[in-house]
């Protein structure tokens, strides 16, 4: 798996941040192209909100400073990540492309009147499955249940351009109303995108399309018969499984195989790119990527990391393939995901710094010592700023990236790590202080997130992804963790990360170093880590729900962890004041002798592959809810009139030609969502509909 921090509300410029807070924003959608500021000379970043959802728009600084060789080599770059859009759509599940067809006609063409609450609830129910990439919410994974009905549905569908739908042959819009009535308004059809809970056939009970007509039980038997030497590759990761003649075989996403359409456009735009690279190596690189897609050979996706990860020199970056496991509730089947983006030199300057001690984080880690990297490959570490993000990227958006995706290729060719520099200053400036205000237990604790939040918040997502996800290694011949740690190992993973750079946050290392003016800064993201993973993130499931999300199950197993570890010695515990509950820590360093003990045991897991004492740790720290605390906390946070959830909306690139050459490309900064929908819809709908 490639692993990837999303902006789960850390604490940034003193507020709960991805998608936590923000200032309001209007819910009618807005149309046309802004430039980079508004008319009181300032970018706005916040456009429609709807549902749980904020949607905000992010600036690309250092375009102009491009050169055109440049703009197009990324002009071409993004088109080729636009080209997999509709591979993401499919794998979320296998009627996403049809319902997306229906909605997108309906939007753009329906001729009754588009007013009232029932059109209100219907463009609402749309922009929840445009965000979600697919009838799946995007983080709890549930199905999206409209809030309008059948009969109106099907005024919408019928008054609509038929031109438009995707009928099958010899159909009509009666026997496509039909075909979608459990699709849409069951919500015990194929109810959940991917089901984690234990004790269940977790293929089975998701509704993911990776896989069809198998059980979890034949997939584990099928990949067990896979080599399972220190380098192989990471089986399974680009392909569909399904049972033929009695037998499973793998479709593999590949030109003249299973997506071939998008994929061949995608390689058109890379062969496009290649020659305009900025040196060998990273045109190296895409010609790997490049085979890669046309024979689906994981083997050559490795050769493609390695050489990717080798290209540390080049302005312009980009990251495309199959990488994420999140959606796959057994860790194997990658998502689609793709992102462009320029390196931001100044702000590179905090992350480049703790990468240059790599080696002295990793020797003076809590860890077993046989579980240390005697020599820690090098550690490209920078922070970029996005101009295109698709795929699992978008629109909903990670804030750091660490590749490559496996621990071998990591520990023997080193890995790049990334924070995504204008997506996280975005965060910050559509955001209000209306979280930390209401939760954080006192005035001190207040005035400090305030003043260090953001700085707290970018280290802790530096080290999380530069030295976390690095550090360590898996003793020889236990097996990748997706084998041995199984639906476990992605909450694990990045519990695992996190708890790297809470150790180190309050480390004087860093004061030296130079990257924070004092362990203020530490007591800031340790404030701000337990409340969240204590108490503030459950807003973001249904009142009943248990935790079911990697992140989310990474961050109330530490917290909860540490909660009843230090219980004897008052470490950390909530308080009530004025009937409401409070997180305080009364003593930091031994809380962060707490995260250091954790650490230990969770790199020890991932080490000698030690699946139930993984299981029982997520299963005892990050599932159950207190349902009396979390119903406090709905009702608190209900009354901040604020989003849990944020995503953007991407630039548009448009190129300037002279006689059949592309001599410039202009950046512009779309503001309606819906708009640009509707736009991604007609230019890169590539994919058959196929149900």
């Amino acid at each position: 798996m490639m692993y990837k921090f999303k902006l789960g509300m850390i604490m940034l410029s003193g507020t709960l941040a991805f998608a936590a807070c923000n200032s309001g924003g209007s819910d009618k959608a807005t149309t046309g192209t802004q430039k980079e500021t508004s008319k009181e000379g300032e970018f706005q970043y916040n456009a429609e909100s709807f549902a749980d959802v904020q949607v905000l728009r992010y600036q690309v600084p250092g375009w102009d400073k491009l050169t055109p060789q440049q703009k197009e080599f990324i002009y071409y770059l993004s088109e080729a990540s636009l080209a997999g859009r509709d591979m993401i759509w499919d794998q979320r599940g296998k009627y996403n492309l049809t319902v997306r067809k229906v909605l997108e006609a309906v939007y753009g063409t329906y001729s009754g009147k588009k007013e009232g609450a029932d059109w209100e609830n219907f463009k609402t129910y749309a922009g929840q499955v445009w965000f979600s990439n697919g009838l799946y919410h995007h983080y709890s994974n549930d199905k999206i249940m409209p809030a309008f009905n059948e009969t109106y549905f099907a005024d919408l569908v019928k008054n609509s351009d038929a031109k438009l739908l995707p009928l099958e042959e010899g159909e009509n819009v009666d026997g496509l109303l039909a075909r979608l009535q459990k699709v849409i308004f069951d919500k015990s059809y194929m109810p959940k995108m991917a089901d984690f809970k234990a004790g269940i056939d977790h293929i089975a009970a998701s509704s993911n399309n990776f896989y069809e007509g198998v059980t979890q039980a034949e997939v584990d038997a099928f990949y067990a018969t896979f080599p399972k030497s220190d380098h192989e590759p990471e089986w399974g990761l680009n392909s569909k499984v399904v049972k033929e003649n009695g037998k499973l075989v793998e479709k593999v996403w590949k030109s003249g195989g299973m997506y071939g359409a998008a994929i061949d456009k995608m390689i058109f735009w890379i062969e496009k790119a290649i020659p305009l690279s900025e040196n060998e190596q990273q045109k190296k690189a895409l010609q790997l990527l490049v085979e890669y897609y046309k024979t689906g050979d994981l083997k050559k996706w490795d050769e493609y990391a390695i050489a990717w990860t080798a290209n540390t020199s080049s302005v312009v970056d980009f990251t495309n393939g199959f990488i994420e496991v999140y959606a796959d509730a057994i860790g194997k089947k990658g998502s689609y995901e793709s992102i462009v983006s320029i390196k931001d030199f100044e702000s590179s300057k905090r992350i480049e710094a703790i990468a240059a001690q790599a080696q002295w984080f990793e020797d003076n880690s809590p860890l077993i010592e046989s579980h240390k990297k005697k020599n820690v490959k090098g550690i490209n570490a920078k922070v970029i700023n996005v101009v295109m993000e698709a795929g699992d990227a978008a629109p909903s958006t990670p804030i750091g990236i660490n590749l490559p995706n496996s621990d071998w290729l990591r520990k023997e060719h080193g890995s790049k790590s990334v924070s995504l520099g204008n997506i996280v200053s975005a965060y910050n400036n559509s955001a209000g202080s209306g979280m930390t205000d209401e939760f954080a237990i006192n005035d001190e604790v207040k005035a400090r997130s305030k003043k260090y939040g953001s700085l707290s918040s970018d280290l802790h997502t530096d080290m999380h992804e530069c030295i976390g996800h690095a550090s360590g290694q898996i003793n020889p011949g236990v097996g990748t963790p997706d084998q041995t740690l199984k639906n476990y190992a992605s909450t694990l993973e990045e519990a695992r990360a996190d708890l790297v750079a809470l150790y180190y946050v309050l480390d004087q290392k860093l004061v030296d170093i130079g990257v924070m003016p004092s362990l203020e800064v530490g007591k800031a993201e340790y404030d701000n880590y337990m409340m969240n993973g204590l108490m503030t993130q459950l807003v973001r499931i249904k009142q009943g729900d248990e935790i079911e999300e990697a992140h989310m199950r990474n961050r109330a197993l530490v917290a909860y962890w540490a909660l009843e570890k230090g219980a004897k010695d008052k470490v950390v515990e909530f308080v009530k004041k004025d009937g409401k509950t409070y997180v305080q820590v009364n003593n930091y360093e031994k809380l962060r002798t707490l995260f250091g003990e954790l650490l230990k045991e969770i790199q020890r897991i991932k080490s000698e592959g030690d699946y139930k004492a993984g299981r029982d740790l997520v299963e005892n720290y990050g599932v159950k809810v207190n349902q009396e605390l979390h119903k406090e906390v709905l009702a608190r946070y209900a009354k901040l009139n604020i989003k849990p959830y944020k995503g953007f909306i991407q630039p548009r690139l448009v190129p300037v030609e002279k006689d059949g050459k592309i001599t410039d490309v202009k950046l512009e900064y779309p503001n309606s969502f819906y708009e640009q929908m509707l736009e991604f819809g007609k230019k890169y709908a590539l994919l058959p509909v196929k149900n």
